[in-house]
């Protein structure tokens, strides 16, 4: 499905890509995708997590080169090879995090790397003030050039972030969730500064998950949906639900073989959770044998509360239960004890030990039963580590071997039968299949079905809509630090969380 745009008399793109491709060892981050970017208009790009958008903002920004495909700024092709060729050719990135220098003043930050200079090549820093001073004027920004950024708010910090886009003379802005960490007065400020950047004749490419943004302040919207093209329009002739349905247009395949539940009773009760920065009032119940999807768009605290049932983070306040057992835990090993396992997303830095070999991995929470009297005994902790390796189908030389030779894959194995020889009640996997190929995609999701069938309980948080329809009994979905919505049966559908994650309010027909 694509609706074109005929291009406005006497006008032309500003920036134009076309037949873009960008591939990664195992990964096809993008594939044969076009992009027009149009002067005096917002162009959002749209698409779930996993679509390309951040990989696309690369080949723009200059960070990646693309494998194929052309790059035309005013209709001449070019290429961006560095960071700094992009800059030079009029585009610059705004991101979520601003990526700015706390120590430097307002004025250093703007002018960093083109600062204007003197007769001996010296930094004219009074110029500079004063071209800072101006650029600030111009978005409205009542802010010190003098002051250093570090006593500056985040909303003053995207401004410094803008001007300093601005000072560049930048022809393309592209704006990275830039309301992510913004307050709702801060949201509006930043919309009348785009309206003022189209007025100036800047070609804006804005990238939000969030519905009502896109509407309000986009002209024209691009879909991505697993690295590829699928269609662009004018805003004024789309609707919610057809850009969702662009958004998710794909079936579930055969690499979610997900066995029939035997749901059990209760095991894990969580009521009134809340944190002071991360997620509020959040409530639910885990059944024995049941896979309990969760999902939500970047940000929408998954982890946080997956950390905090894990004692990782203290909940300022709630009760979590299993059982008749009320915990308050305090720590991981407190978690472990009650029979609480987590995998982390980052398996490579919270998940494995690179530089102990593969069964120190696995046994690593579990030295009390592979050690007598204060000494550990090897030949256990061979039995233990082949024992659950061997049944998630473990790819490795021998169980001496380091893990961090190990593939992506295969390390996420490791890291998820350290914690099953723990011997688990309710298991935490938060995006088990991040980053790894599709033959050990399928080996985690079946050992994910076969341990539900045995009676444990999983939590699974995924990002990935496939994955979570594929694979949960149950879904639950977050936005902005509470649940947003529940479904299960055949309100589970791809349009169904999307909407709900992005705050749409009723579900799809």
């Amino acid at each position: 499905m694509q609706a074109a745009i005929p291009a406005a008399i006497g006008t032309k793109p500003v920036l134009s890509l076309r037949g873009i491709s960008k591939s990664f060892p195992g990964v096809r981050a993008l594939s044969d995708v076009r992009l027009d970017l149009w002067p005096g208009q917002v162009t959002a790009l749209i698409g779930e997590n996993g679509a390309g958008k951040s990989t696309i903002v690369k080949v723009l920004t200059g960070i990646y080169q693309p494998d194929e495909g052309t790059i035309a700024v005013n209709g001449a092709e070019t290429r961006f090879p560095t960071a700094q060729a992009a800059g030079k050719a009029g585009v610059t990135a705004i991101h979520q995090e601003t990526v700015l220098f706390d120590e430097l003043t307002v004025a250093e930050n703007i002018f960093i790397g083109h600062a204007p200079r003197g007769r001996l090549g010296l930094i004219d820093t009074r110029r500079m003030e004063e071209e800072a001073r101006r650029l600030l004027a111009s978005i409205g920004a009542d802010l010190d050039p003098r002051v250093r950024l570090r006593e500056l708010g985040i909303a003053s910090k995207h401004l410094v972030a803008i001007a300093r886009a601005l000072s560049i003379d930048a022809r393309v802005v592209i704006m990275d969730e830039p309301t992510a960490a913004l307050s709702h007065k801060e949201i509006h400020e930043l919309y009348d500064l785009v309206e003022q950047l189209k007025r100036q004749g800047k070609a804006i490419l804005f990238i939000s998950h969030k519905f009502d943004e896109i509407f309000r302040i986009a002209d024209r919207w691009t879909v991505f949906r697993d690295g590829q093209f699928v269609g662009e329009g004018h805003m004024s002739d789309a609707t919610e639900a057809k850009l969702v349905q662009l958004m998710v247009g794909r079936s579930v395949d055969q690499i979610y073989p997900k066995r029939p539940a035997r749901i059990g009773p209760p095991v894990l009760t969580v009521a009134g959770y809340s944190h002071p920065t991360e997620f509020e009032d959040i409530g639910f119940t885990l059944h024995a044998g049941e896979i309990l999807g969760f999902y939500g768009l970047v940000g929408a605290g998954r982890s946080e509360v997956m950390q905090a049932l894990f004692g990782i983070t203290r909940p300022s306040r709630g009760a979590c239960r299993i059982g008749e057992q009320v915990l308050a835990l305090r720590s991981t090993s407190e978690a472990v004890e009650a029979g609480i396992v987590y995998v982390p997303e980052d398996r490579g830095k919270q998940g494995a030990v690179k530089g102990l070999p593969i069964f120190q991995n696995v046994t690593l929470p579990s030295l009390r039963a592979t050690s007598r009297a204060g000494f550990l005994r090897l030949t256990e902790e061979f039995a233990m580590a082949r024992e659950y390796t061997r049944r998630l189908d473990l790819r490795a030389a021998s169980l001496d071997q380091d893990i961090g030779l190990l593939s992506g894959g295969n390390q996420q194995k490791v890291v998820i039968a350290k914690w099953l020889a723990t011997k688990p009640k309710i298991i935490i996997l938060d995006e088990p299949t991040k980053g790894i190929d599709i033959g050990s995609k399928a080996a985690v999701h079946d050992f994910m079905s076969e341990l539900a069938a045995q009676g444990l309980a999983v939590i699974m948080v995924s990002s990935e809509i496939p994955e979570v329809l594929g694979m949960s009994d149950r879904v639950i979905v977050m936005r902005e630090g509470r649940i947003a919505a529940e479904f299960e049966g055949g309100r589970m559908t791809p349009e169904n969380l999307v909407r709900a994650a992005a705050g749409i309010e009723g579900e799809a027909a």
